[in-house]
């Protein structure tokens, strides 16, 4: 097995919980349990546990209450908390009372909230866990990232099509449905093939509806349940001052893995080249900032602006601080970077990118164009936004 170091910051005082959320195999669970080697681990994948918890939650307290206090030094792991929500009400109980501490590892929160289900009051500290990140790898094997993703299983496979297969109709379907998180399961599976046809692009949400057989509220609910399952993001429209008839309401919408999307889409990069290959160096881009930005609690905002004209910037973050056109290209010309032109004109960002393949960083028309290696390394050592 090959070990990668991860560089989430999980440092937890004495006594205090929290919970880790992510999606399926981006490593929570290896994770943790190299982070507590003497944790007590309740795997809630066992079957058997599964069943026994889930008709005895007190199960847990009268275990626990059992063992000595030394044992229960290093916090308790429940792995796919979300599976018997009511352990919850227990965990809470053996925090106040006994000063027991857990770490809560689960998939998806929705189950929880929607089930009205008891989430400590602010007892436990939030974390998120993200597909792996450049910086984590000694080296970046882009076609190897674009194509099978950076789920840690998927990256480190030479082909990774068949895992990606197995993944996105077992779980990105099937457990959905097996959660209970969406109702009508043939609605739901073309809402899904439709809304890869659309990944990176402006949402439509009439457009897809029609695709699927439903109304476009049941689109925003089909949306929502993979945002709340980690699985995906929105990148909302930037107009802090609307000017040149800029777009202000139509998000974009982009799955949590740049390989995951390429399964669905039924995309295969074979060089760094062609607009395929742009969409997915675009979506890598974005996975590494909004990992920056969680990982480094600086929860910055990452945006797009867009105007009717057709002038566009991919990202732009924070309060329009740094303004970013990712280009799948090796030859950057003045006409490749017009958008970022109109945006500085309004509202003057600190810095203005192209992200490409170009070998040498340059400086064009004070935009800065820089390979998109070189980006990624200074974007993780604080060097476009801190």
């Amino acid at each position: 097995m090959v070990h990668i170091d991860r560089i989430l910051d999980f440092e937890l005082p004495a006594g205090q919980s929290a919970f880790l959320w992510g999606a399926r195999k981006v490593g929570k669970s290896t994770f943790l349990r190299r982070k507590f080697p003497d944790s007590i681990v309740y795997d809630l994948l066992q079957t058997d546990l599964f069943l026994e918890l889930s008709k005895k939650p007190s199960l847990l307290r009268e275990q626990l209450m059992a063992l000595d206090r030394d044992i229960l030094r290093s916090p308790v792991i429940l792995d796919e908390v979300q599976k018997v929500p009511k352990l919850l009400d227990e965990v809470h109980w053996l925090i106040e009372n006994k000063g027991i501490s857990f770490v809560l590892c689960g998939s998806s929160a929705r189950k929880l909230r929607r089930g009205q289900v008891n989430l400590l009051g602010g007892r436990a500290w939030r974390f998120e866990m993200a597909p792996l990140v450049s910086y984590e790898l000694q080296e970046v094997n882009l076609i190897r990232a674009l194509n099978n993703g950076l789920i840690p299983t998927h990256y480190l496979q030479d082909d990774a099509r068949r895992s990606l297969k197995a993944y996105t109709n077992d779980y990105l379907k099937e457990e959905i449905f097996a959660e209970g998180l969406a109702r009508n399961i043939p609605a739901f599976s073309r809402f899904f093939d439709a809304m890869g046809y659309s990944h990176g692009e402006l949402t439509n949400y009439s457009n897809i509806a029609r695709d699927c057989g439903v109304d476009s509220k049941t689109v925003r609910e089909y949306y929502q349940v993979l945002v709340d399952t980690l699985l995906g993001r929105f990148v909302e429209p930037y107009a802090r001052r609307p000017g040149r008839q800029v777009i202000t309401r139509a998000p974009k919408f982009y799955l949590f893995d740049v390989g995951v999307a390429g399964a669905i889409t039924k995309r295969r990069i074979p060089e760094e080249r062609g607009e395929q290959f742009g969409k997915a160096l675009e979506h890598l881009i974005l996975m590494e900032l909004a990992a920056h930005s969680s990982y480094n609690e600086l929860d910055y905002d990452i945006r797009f602006w867009r105007t009717k004209a057709g002038q566009e910037v991919d990202f732009v973050l924070a309060e329009g601080e740094v303004a970013i056109e990712v280009k799948g290209s090796s030859r950057i010309e003045r006409r490749d970077f017009r958008g970022l032109k109109a945006f500085a004109e309004d509202h003057n960002p600190r810095l203005s990118i192209v992200v490409c393949t170009e070998r040498r960083e340059r400086i064009l028309d004070d935009v800065r164009i820089m390979p998109w290696g070189m980006f990624i390394q200074r974007l993780w050592n604080g060097k476009i936004i801190s």
